[in-house]
């Protein structure tokens, strides 16, 4: 009875190895299978949460993009403020809109510039009827043999001309008894005294009045540049108010800054030109005076001459004649 037991526990003990050969068959088979599991199982979170953090940083990424339309629409300030400056920028808007200094000198300016535009029509009349007048008298002086002729040429007429022959005449009037005994030198010194103060005088009344361009061709560019300075000093001091550097807010002060010396030039330079037209002009004048005041003193010389040489030569060149 006891072999029959030790061939079942022989066989026993063979299917127990295959068993355990089997089992670490299969471990050696399925362990690396699992580990690989396990490590893929251990690994997939990851791209989980970073694919998950992804839609969680996107919106971080681009919302800046958002805030960029809105920003110029949330600052709304240069609206704003446009709504307190001048929507009118022609002259006449940017002069209702202007500091109450800068707005004097703009009207300074402007009345400047009437001024001189009043002068130039005065002076221009002014000085044509007078150069008329004085080439009228020096051609009747030129075309006359004595100074007696010359009055009577000029008798009724006014200007220069006639005041030069009526005070060549007087002075020979009242030189008449002392001229007897003696030189007409004395005689031609008066008379070119009287003449000289005559010219003298209507120069300085023809001159009357362009002074005033002078002063306002030279002064009006710097009156101008006073208002601009005042005015761009008043931009700075809206720019720091309004905190913003937005040219909309800075553009219009600046050009009603830059309307003053605007309105300073256009005063100043047609002053300094009018001004440069005149001088010459009365130049001129003058120089017609000067014409013909030689032209009165040669008539006074001849009258001496013809005074000095005696009766009986008269009479002959006169019947010669």
């Amino acid at each position: 009875m006891r072999p029959t037991p030790k061939k079942h526990s022989t066989a026993g003990n063979f299917a127990a190895v295959l068993r355990i050969g089997a089992l670490g068959c299969a471990l050696v088979v399925c362990g690396p299978t699992a580990l690989i599991a396990y490590a893929q199982n251990n690994m997939a979170p990851a791209p989980q949460n970073e694919v998950a953090a992804q839609p969680v940083q996107q919106p971080e990424i681009t919302q800046p993009p958002i805030m960029q339309p809105t920003a110029p629409v949330e600052g709304s300030q240069p609206g704003q403020t446009n709504g307190t400056l001048p929507h009118n920028l022609s002259p006449w808007g940017m002069f209702m809109a202007a500091d109450w200094v800068v707005k004097s000198v703009m009207i300074g300016l402007a009345f400047a510039s009437l001024i001189t535009w009043t002068v130039w029509l005065a002076k221009t009349l002014e000085l044509a009827g007078a150069r008329v007048r004085a080439y009228r008298a020096l051609n009747a002086i030129g075309n006359a043999r004595t100074l007696h002729d010359a009055e009577r040429a000029l008798e009724g007429r006014g200007g220069p001309g006639a005041a030069l022959v009526n005070a060549a005449r007087e002075e020979v009037r009242l030189s008449g008894e002392v001229q007897r005994y003696t030189s007409a030198d004395g005689l031609k010194e008066r008379v070119a005294s009287r003449l000289s103060r005559i010219e003298a005088q209507a120069g300085r009344r023809m001159s009357r009045g362009t002074g005033v361009l002078a002063t306002i061709g030279s002064t009006a560019p710097f009156v101008g540049l006073f208002g601009t300075v005042w005015g761009i000093m008043n931009s700075f001091i809206g720019i720091s108010e309004s905190q913003t550097t937005n040219l909309a807010v800075v553009a219009p002060g600046i050009a009603e800054a830059l309307l003053a010396t605007a309105i300073g030039l256009v005063a100043a330079i047609p002053a300094v030109v009018i001004y440069n037209v005149f001088a010459r002009s009365i130049t001129g004048y003058r120089q017609l005076l000067a014409d013909a005041s030689a032209g009165v003193e040669r008539l006074v010389s001849r009258d001496v001459d013809f005074a000095t040489v005696p009766a009986t030569a008269h009479t002959s060149r006169a019947a010669a004649e």
